[in-house]
């Protein structure tokens, strides 16, 4: 296996297979397919953004390869709230419009969107990422097809998702609740660039979405009578701001990042009697080293980054060897401090 693909795995011998299935198909350009109708799909479609120029223009190519596919995704803009969710508190009517006139004034915390150009396939949720992912799976997909979605897509995200900020991603999240579940997943971010609030008509939406089914199609025609994905794993796909003719390039979240967070005492720089403290989020000044030149964030500023994840945190079996030994070590030095 090339270099490229053993820094991208686990070490783990029974985690190497699995990823090793997967950067066969995903590694070099993948070229246009159409899905068939046996290869059609029940699939969610999510994000963190609410209704967007990306999420739309995902359905409509979704929908011409003769998929089955409903979206839910938050009212409003939810970016870098992670995995929160308001637990045991009921959603009240809408005190104000969701994003782009999705919902109204007066409409339930969630349901079907109100906006008169849209299919009755978009739902939206008055809460985090997370909850309009649930909505999705407990209520929408429950009512369209009596079983989960085949598929899980989160975003795509109007900015990447690459590097530890991936702990506070929306998109990611998603990603991660519904591989939790047991169904396939991948997250999809997209430049920034790709943002049109007035429009929900970004001309780079329709690329990244080609380009988002084209892996959807390619994932579905080889797996033959497998899962979409390996078990236990989602993908974390991360678009370059000009996606059109990048390369298709096998990565790895890493711990190179583009983006700097920090707690600022004044957001606003005001004076001290009228400080706004709050978090700042800016641009690295530090250039990758040489280890980290398959890390997401630097390839998917000129290539589309596709990235393995395991669920959650687990660390992964030579990690939980460390740790039982060093656990035993412990253990062994309290016996002979007794004694």
């Amino acid at each position: 296996m090339p270099k490229v693909m053993r820094a991208c795995v686990s070490p783990a011998k029974n985690k190497l297979s699995q990823s090793r299935k997967i950067w066969l198909v995903i590694g070099g350009a993948l070229s246009a397919l159409v899905a068939s109708q046996a290869h059609a799909e029940t699939i969610l479609l999510t994000n963190d953004d609410g209704l967007s120029s990306n999420v739309l223009a995902l359905y409509r190519e979704l929908k011409e390869q003769g998929h089955d596919v409903i979206v839910s995704v938050p009212c409003t803009g939810q970016s870098g709230m992670g995995a929160a969710i308001y637990f045991l508190r009921p959603l009240e009517p809408l005190g104000q419009p969701c994003l782009n006139a999705a919902g109204k004034a007066g409409d339930p915390g969630a349901g079907p969107m109100t906006r008169a150009d849209l299919p009755p396939d978009f739902f939206y949720v008055n809460g985090t990422p997370v909850m309009a992912l649930l909505y999705g799976l407990d209520v929408a997909a429950k009512a369209r097809w009596g079983h989960p979605p085949d598929l899980v897509l989160s975003g795509p995200n109007e900015g990447r998702n690459a590097g530890y900020i991936v702990i506070s991603s929306g998109t990611v999240s998603n990603a991660q609740y519904a591989a939790m579940r047991g169904i396939p997943a991948i997250a999809l971010s997209a430049g920034e660039n790709t943002r049109d609030n007035p429009g929900l008509a970004n001309p780079r939406s329709a690329v990244v979405a080609r380009l988002s089914a084209q892996l959807v199609a390619r994932l579905i025609g080889q797996r033959g009578t497998g899962p979409i994905l390996p078990q236990g794993t989602a993908l974390n796909v991360n678009f370059p701001d000009e996606p059109a003719d990048a390369p298709w390039k096998p990565a790895r979240i890493g711990n190179y990042n583009r983006y700097v967070i920090s707690f600022s005492s004044d957001l606003a720089g005001r004076d001290a009697g009228n400080a706004r403290p709050g978090i700042a989020i800016g641009i690295s000044t530090a250039l990758p080293n040489p280890e980290q030149g398959h890390d997401e964030a630097v390839v998917s500023e000129h290539a589309i980054a596709v990235s393995i994840m395991q669920i959650a945190y687990d660390a992964g079996d030579e990690r939980q060897v460390w740790l039982e030994s060093a656990l035993t070590r412990g253990e062994a030095g309290d016996d002979d401090s007794a004694r």
